[in-house]
């Protein structure tokens, strides 16, 4: 008489989990996009210019939050540093399903008081590199009929304050059309317009941080950004206060709200 077989117990798959990479991810918003998607449940691609703060962040994650967490340190005005970030965007065996483009720039002085270099550089990594990393993303994406893009743009995109303004504006512009065009390929786009945040931001730029009711945290501003996006939505201002700005803006003329644009700046 034969015994019967012992059942064979079923196959254990790791989680699956959907893979978020943020860039300038080290400090400020970005940071905290992404400490709220990792205790969310996403696995993280980090890029950063610091490797030693990209290394601490990971490390802080993994612990804290049990996901996989890669580091891929980039300075995004260099072209070559770009292209291996977007290479990562587009990698079909490793698929990024969201894109946070949150890396910033920011220029104390105006325009003719800065080197054209540094205005150049600037639009590398608020325009081109928000260009760039979108295309590489959404080819992927669409392909695979799901995927979402958060661009962090300005609620200074409203206002005429200069190359920063005109950069966030275009931002705004390409994130709208991008959201009609795709959204029916299941691609979920939005630009996110922050007012003054609680972030190292400012003090990098060597202006002075408020702590008013004008000045958001930076958890309260990316919760809002998240539920926002997870809704479809095309834009996200978080704040009462900033809501009231943008509707401001489009009811002021432009020569009026330009005698304004030293506000932040100080």
């Amino acid at each position: 008489m034969t015994s019967a077989a012992a059942p064979v117990p079923p196959a254990v798959h790791p989680v699956s989990r959907p893979t978020a990479l943020v860039t300038g991810a080290t400090a400020g918003i970005g940071l905290e996009f992404a400490r709220q998607l990792a205790h969310g449940g996403h696995d993280l691609v980090l890029v950063a210019r610091d490797e030693t703060r990209l290394e601490a962040v990971a490390a802080d994650l993994r612990a804290s939050a049990g996901v996989r967490v890669e580091v891929l340190r980039a300075d995004l005005v260099d072209a070559d540093d770009l292209a291996r970030v977007e290479e990562r965007v587009a990698d079909r065996q490793r698929p990024v399903d969201l894109l946070v483009n949150n890396a910033g720039f920011g220029l104390k002085k105006r325009f003719l008081d800065n080197p054209v270099e540094d205005e150049v550089a600037m639009l590398q990594v608020l325009v081109t590199a928000v260009l760039r990393l979108s295309h590489a993303a959404l080819g992927a994406m669409t392909e695979r009929g799901r995927g979402g893009i958060i661009n962090v743009s300005s609620v200074a995109a409203f206002l005429p304050r200069g190359s920063y303004s005109a950069a966030k504006a275009w931002v705004n512009s390409f994130s709208e059309w991008a959201a009609h065009e795709y959204r029916g390929a299941g691609v979920t786009v939005t630009a996110l317009c922050p007012g003054f945040t609680k972030t190292e931001f400012h003090e990098r730029m060597q202006v002075r941080r408020g702590d008013g009711f004008m000045w958001l945290d930076a958890a309260f501003l990316v919760e809002r950004a998240l539920e926002d996006h997870a809704k479809g939505r095309v834009f996200s201002v978080p704040g009462a206060q900033y809501k009231a700005v943008v509707a401001l803006a489009r009811a002021v003329p432009t020569g009026v709200l330009q005698r304004f644009q030293s506000i932040g700046r100080r």
